[in-house]
């Protein structure tokens, strides 16, 4: 095993830096553990809320056997957000490093990120990777390939569960199948290749964006199940804003807002029946278990080729998924369980097992990982930063808090523009373009599931200016 690299080596070139900060490189690569550039396997989910797998225990009849194997050999990021809680906008914040207000992707199947700022792969490539993309895409309309990949396989859209017309290197066939199986597939014949380089492979799932139809082998999965009640489903909304009670109660979509835009809003939500055996959420589940059959088939065929412990794998999610928090499906807001996701790595070389890592770790830092790895210069223009500091014991100068930013989607009319920032303890949210309502102010060390707005009370005026400090330094002018 190569060792671990000294807090110098890994350091070098780095300036101290908070959220939004960029990364400097010195102009030049910098050593890493190992002479070999390791490979590279990021497996992304879609919607995969923070909890919902089986080692962070958040739901007992949950078993997931691989993504726990993963959690065992490598480490688990505890504190993993996206910075735009949204698919278009959070993939393209991991392929740049960018937060969305400079990559250019604020709303999804608009546009693929300004060309202007690289994307890892397309750096590794240049450095003799052999990459491939693998699933979903979803930026700019299309599933036709794009520049970095020397291997493309992908579909329009969301593309469905069963059955995908694929678009492979820019040949389109239907598939007859399970769109998670299949490729799955696609990726394990592309690992088995022998290549003289090494390689970055991105298998990105359709799972577990709904609607969802599970794999048929698991349709009658966790029979006797009961959903855990989320600690926030009683929210009344007594101190949130109105709008956001108006959406809660009728939709934000456009039929449903322009339906509800004459209804009086009361003070505060009706208190609601949480179902237990909610069908809709337990097909969630059920589709996860073909996404941890995935990660198993990935290791296994890494182990079988000799190159898992030279693989550097990855497996997040685009955003986070309310799963009933707040008494609401989806993302898009700046709550936790809408922001934070999952992340687990694998990387014997650097990371150690079963490591559990409290940082702050955004989508934005993925790509300067990567291209560290590979000994490979970071842009300035990135502004994430490079975990090899915290893989080597040491958060020394890491970020102490991050932008939170969402645009309004067109066909979404009940969900405000939102910026805002988070800390360790705290969180405030802003809504720019909402005069006549309130924003929000939380208390996360005290209030972890956000049910008291803060935002008027005296007693934290002194917290409140120094977040708006905070949002003023890491947003955009």
């Amino acid at each position: 095993m190569s060792r671990r690299p000294s807090r110098r080596e890994v350091l070098c070139g780095l300036s101290a830096f908070g959220a939004g900060a960029a990364l400097s490189s010195c102009g030049k690569a910098r050593p890493v553990a190992s002479a070999a550039r390791p490979n590279v396997v990021v497996i992304l989910a879609d919607d995969l809320a923070w909890r919902a797998w089986g080692g962070a225990g958040a739901y007992p009849f949950l078993s997931t056997p691989n993504l726990d194997r993963l959690a065992a050999e490598g480490a688990t990021f505890d504190n993993g957000f996206c910075t735009t809680s949204l698919c278009s906008p959070s993939r393209a914040s991991l392929l740049t490093g960018c937060y969305a207000h400079r990559h250019g992707v604020l709303a999804n199947g608009v546009n693929d990120p300004d060309p202007a700022i690289p994307q890892y792969p397309q750096l590794l490539q240049q450095q003799g990777y052999e990459t491939a993309l693998i699933g979903k895409w979803q930026m700019r309309r299309g599933a036709e390939p794009r520049p970095g990949f020397d291997y493309w396989l992908s579909f329009f859209g969301q593309g469905p569960y069963l059955d995908p017309t694929l678009n492979e290197n820019g040949v389109e066939t239907l598939v007859p199948g399970y769109t998670t199986d299949l490729l799955t597939d696609y990726a394990v014949r592309w690992l088995e290749r022998p290549r003289p380089s090494p390689f970055c492979m991105i298998l990105s799932h359709k799972a577990v964006h709904g609607p969802w139809t599970p794999a048929p082998r698991h349709a009658g999965a966790f029979p006797d199940a009961e959903l855990p009640k989320p600690e926030s489903f009683d929210d009344d909304y007594a101190t949130k804003p109105r709008w956001l009670r108006r959406a809660t109660l009728w939709g934000e979509d456009e039929v449903s807002w322009a339906a509800s835009a004459g209804y009086q809003v009361p003070d505060t939500l009706p208190p609601a029946v949480f179902d237990p055996h909610d069908p809709p959420t337990l097909d969630y589940m059920r589709c996860l278990l073909a996404f941890d059959d995935s990660v198993g088939r990935v290791l296994q065929t890494l182990e079988a080729q000799g190159e898992l412990d030279n693989t550097f794998v990855f497996v997040t999610s685009d955003n986070g998924f309310m799963l009933g928090a707040h008494r609401r499906g989806d993302k898009r807001l700046m709550y936790e369980e809408s922001i934070r996701i999952p992340m687990l790595v694998r990387f014997p070389p650097l990371v150690p097992a079963g490591a559990r890592l409290d940082a702050m770790a955004l989508t934005i830092d993925l790509a300067p990982t990567l291209l560290e790895l590979a000994g490979a210069p970071i842009p300035e223009v990135m502004q994430g930063a490079s975990w090899l500091p915290l893989f080597a014991g040491d958060d020394g100068g890491w970020r102490q808090a991050f932008l939170y930013e969402y645009f309004p989607e067109g066909w979404v009319p009940g969900i405000a523009r939102i910026q805002g920032v988070r800390t360790s303890d705290w969180k405030l949210i802003r809504y720019p373009d909402v005069t006549d309502d309130t924003d929000e102010l939380y208390d996360l060390e005290n209030d972890p599931f956000e049910l008291v707005n803060l935002i008027g009370d005296p007693a934290h005026a002194a917290v409140l200016a120094g977040l708006d400090a905070e949002l003023a330094r890491l947003r955009p002018a």
